[in-house]
């Protein structure tokens, strides 16, 4: 009778062995060894399955495995239906995905704050995961939705910079398309192209998150597609280090010069999903080695490809961006690549990113992968201004209120656009960035009621002016930061006689407000945006914006089945 008694304890040990490296031991290899039916392993499964999940749950492994399995497994045990069909009756909540929360910038009046400041972003990775959202026909959960990634998701056409600086500063106003007496400042910028031959030489470390959650198709194998791109862009002149993490960190991939591609894409085919995630230590190492392989004056960068669930070590996303922070004093910059669906951890992503000085993508499809580093690989690796930051001064005498659209974890004390230690973003080469701001002109009715016992202070001066723009930045590698100002002349032209750009980034930030729920665009609804993006007339060398216009059209249609809320 001893086997028998000891069945249950083997099933719980295979079990506890497949959720430690999440993956599934074989159903059949466990009711083999329990004695208990196939059929009723899968209605335990239909019970971990049903079982709510959170992100300290996931740090214990052990845990979760008694509380979840360990339940599903005595009910399947004891073959009570009434168990099964309880766990059938609630709601599947396998989606453990996390986002940083993005309360939307507040309208302020000029006569008390007219400053506004704020670091650029070039990151686009919100754009792709809306866009996965939308095509699995889920409307995206509202802090999914960054406005300015989306915005400066197409590559725009602004002119280059004559004047030998760095990047160019371009600013346009027209009548705003969601308020009837509010006008839209654009502010374009521009950085100088830099052919792919005269990049300074690129020490790339691949970091490749191996665990047993990349094991699926849009995890793992993309990850594969995608470097398999960038090895084909290497020049003999870069050198790759590739180390996988999992349940310990290895180094597959010693420094190997790009112009040994086969040696370099049989490392990456050889690539295997498997073991739970030890991301912190594995960051430690890729920073080790690549200070080992740094090149003085080249590209020295780490490319993260995860989903982002670190759940072993160090997860928290504050102590990841301070170590990250820290690195990136020694001339390493950090990149994330994300991939995948349900656990997915878009909040660490995009903000490690940030702190490391690079560029947060989501790849969702072969065709993002390209985008991003075979079309764009230049202004995703060489960077040609550093802690770029933007400072609009509202002038009184011509606006009464202002918003900036987008941007909400990139706003800046005033006081930190002078001070050169305030980390901010940075530009690569050929990177165009646009930032919006909606204005309300003196006179005009705007979204603040006056107040009761305080009256605004006549504003004297000029009215030639709407603002001043101030752009501070610093040239790689130097610590002192340079100035660009400009002003924005009070006069509007009409949306319809707007250059190409400028429409192509209003329909953007329409389609981007109207995902968030459409609290700022007024009256403008779904088939108004279709109009929009239709009348760009904006280059479309790649196909970008023909994409754009079906996914508003995917958007209204979800939008119209009026979902029980967004997201869910």
């Amino acid at each position: 009778m001893k086997p028998v008694l000891y069945r249950p304890l083997a099933a719980f040990t295979l079990l506890a062995l497949a959720a430690c490296g999440n993956q599934r031991a074989p159903e059949s290899q466990v009711a083999e060894v329990s004695g208990v039916p196939a059929e009723a392993m899968d209605r335990a499964e239909v019970m971990y399955k049903a079982e709510p999940s959170s992100a300290s749950s996931k740090r214990s492994g052990v845990t979760v495995f008694g509380q979840l399995r360990g339940k599903a497994m005595s009910a399947a045990m004891m073959g009570s239906r009434n168990s099964y069909i309880a766990a059938e009756a609630r709601p599947l909540r396998t989606d453990t995905e996390r986002y940083q929360k993005q309360p939307e910038n507040p309208v302020k009046a000029v006569a008390q704050e007219p400053v506004s400041t704020f670091s650029i972003d070039v990151d686009t990775g919100s754009y792709a995961n809306v866009r996965r959202f939308l095509n699995n026909g889920r409307l995206p959960p509202k802090d999914a939705v960054r406005i300015e990634e989306i915005v400066n998701y197409f590559p725009y056409s602004y002119p280059l910079p004559q004047d030998g600086r760095p990047f160019a500063v371009h600013t346009q106003t027209v009548d705003s398309p969601w308020q009837p007496e509010a006008k839209l400042v654009k502010i374009g910028i521009q950085a100088q192209d830099t052919a792919k031959k005269n990049l300074p030489p690129a020490n790339l470390v691949f970091l490749v998150d191996v665990s047993g959650s990349m094991n699926s198709p849009d995890k793992l194998p993309l990850v594969k597609k995608t470097l398999r791109l960038l090895t084909q862009q290497l020049r003999p002149q870069d050198k790759v280090t590739i180390i996988t993490y999992a349940s310990g960190e290895k180094l597959v991939l010693p420094p190997t010069s790009g112009k040994d591609k086969d040696t370099i894409l049989r490392a990456v085919n050889a690539l295997e999903a498997r073991g739970a995630t030890s991301g912190e230590r594995a960051l430690r190492m890729a920073y080790d080695e690549a200070q080992k392989a740094f090149v003085k004056n080249g590209i020295n960068r780490i490319l993260l490809a995860t989903d982002g669930d670190f759940n072993v070590g160090v997860a928290d996303t504050e102590t990841l961006k301070s170590m990250v922070a820290e690195k990136r004093k020694s001339g390493i910059s950090l990149s994330t690549l994300g991939f995948g669906t349900d656990n997915y951890n878009e909040e660490m992503m995009e903000q490690i990113a940030d702190a490391g000085d690079g560029n947060y993508s989501y790849i969702d499809n072969e065709k993002e992968a390209k985008k991003v580093l075979q079309h764009q690989l230049t202004s995703t690796l060489a960077t040609v201004a550093q802690d770029v930051k933007i400072q609009v001064e509202f002038n009184p005498a011509a606006v009464k209120e202002y918003r900036l659209v987008g941007y909400t974890n990139r706003t800046l004390r005033n006081e930190d656009f002078n001070n050169d230690k305030v980390d901010a973003g940075d530009i690569g080469s050929g990177h165009s960035v646009t930032a919006l701001y909606e204005i309300i002109p003196q006179g005009k009715t705007g979204w603040l009621a006056d107040s009761r016992y305080q009256k605004a202070p006549a504003a004297d001066g000029s009215k030639n002016e709407y603002a001043y723009v101030k752009v501070r930045y610093k040239l790689p590698g130097q610590s002192a930061s340079k100035l660009i100002e400009q002003p924005v002349p009070a006069r509007s032209i009409p949306l319809a006689q707007a250059d190409a750009d400028t429409r192509l980034a209003l329909a953007a930030a329409s389609y981007a407000q109207q995902l968030r729920g459409g609290e700022y665009n007024g009256k403008l609804d779904w088939n108004a945006i279709e109009k929009m993006a239709a009348a760009t007339r904006a280059r479309d060398p790649y196909g970008f914006i023909a994409e754009f216009k079906e996914l508003i059209g995917i958007a209204k249609s979800l939008s119209s089945k009026q979902p029980e809320k967004q997201g869910e």
